[in-house]
């Protein structure tokens, strides 16, 4: 994926492993080290084991990354966390994550859980893998959660800001990581082209298709903010495809550009396939900043909600 979060029902995996219980928070001992997570497949929440459900905060920078999800040796954020925990924690791990990141995009607010049948100091554990993560990925936060949270099925929205320079120079060397060069804009005409996006629509047009996977998603907020020099883009949704951010990001920059109109780009969420006239932009300027998540009570209703496959209603109208 790039930035994005399937909508179709599909089914989930859940790690299995030692059922002993275990006090956390000590380093860890080469006879602790684990191997990989084993799998079975389940369709809904299944209960938490003895240790109890995690949720894990987390940032990195994604430049050095292949992504997110886990790739047999390839460097990805998942593989490293997977690896680091397994090791500190003396059990396989297996995470689940609310938005599966594209090689080079970053994130500041990405959550995982994952469920233990250790014992696990949560203050501890984070002071832990500050010492043991490298230094382009962090736990932030990590806190027991109920046995129905689902880091990705449970959230209600995901928020992404996609980070543009104006200036003549180029980015800071200080964020050049992050913060991507361009031309100078039509503010105005770009914020009128985002705003004919706003909605329950069908982006077919903006995302790059998976078999199986819905292309309709609810564009909650789309807009752009100035500060001097610098130009970044606030995007929400209840959740998004793949490459969906970066190709709206891209569509509406040729618009500032002057290269597009922003009737285009209103045009384009009534094709059905991917359109080669979207240039998506480059990775490194998004970075995932939150993801919004119901109150206890809610969660189970909000995972069956979230794998229900969903379509644009009779009209087209939005939501």
């Amino acid at each position: 994926m790039s930035e994005h979060d399937p909508g179709s029902a599909t089914t989930g995996s859940v790690p299995c492993g030692p059922a002993g219980t275990r006090a956390i928070g000590g380093p860890a001992t080469a006879a602790g080290t684990a191997s990989g997570p084993c799998q079975e497949t389940a369709t809904t929440s299944v209960p938490a084991p003895e240790g109890g459900r995690f949720r894990l905060d987390i940032s990195y920078d994604g430049t050095d990354f292949v992504g997110w999800a886990r790739q047999p040796g390839l460097r990805t954020v998942q593989g490293v966390l997977e690896e680091s925990l397994g090791k500190v924690l003396r059990e396989p791990v297996q995470l689940t994550v609310a938005g599966r990141t594209d090689a080079g995009v970053h994130a500041e607010g990405q959550v995982a859980h994952f469920d233990t049948g250790a014992e696990v100091d949560a203050d501890k554990l984070v002071h832990r893998m500050a010492k043991f993560l490298p230094k382009d990925v962090r736990i932030t936060d990590l806190r027991p959660v109920p046995a129905e949270f689902d880091a990705r099925f449970s959230a209600i929205r995901r928020h992404y800001i996609y980070r543009l320079t104006t200036a003549p120079y180029g980015a800071d060397p200080l964020a050049a990581r992050s913060v991507v060069s361009c031309r100078p804009v039509d503010l105005d005409a770009m914020r009128a082209a985002s705003r004919n996006l706003l909605g329950l629509h069908d982006f077919a047009a903006f995302c790059r298709r998976r078999e199986g996977a819905t292309t309709v998603r609810e564009l909650q907020r789309y807009d752009w903010v100035r500060e001097g020099e610098h130009l970044n883009a606030h995007v929400s949704a209840d959740a998004f495809c793949w490459s969906m951010v970066r190709s709206l990001v891209g569509a509406v920059l040729a618009v500032g550009e002057g290269r597009r109109t922003p009737e285009w780009v209103a045009g384009l969420l009534a094709e059905r396939s991917r359109s080669s006239s979207v240039t998506v932009a480059p990775a490194h300027g998004l970075s995932l900043v939150a993801v919004d998540y119901p109150a206890e009570q809610d969660l189970a209703a909000r995972n069956v909600q979230t794998r229900e496959m969903r379509s644009v209603p009779a009209g087209d109208c939005c939501i």
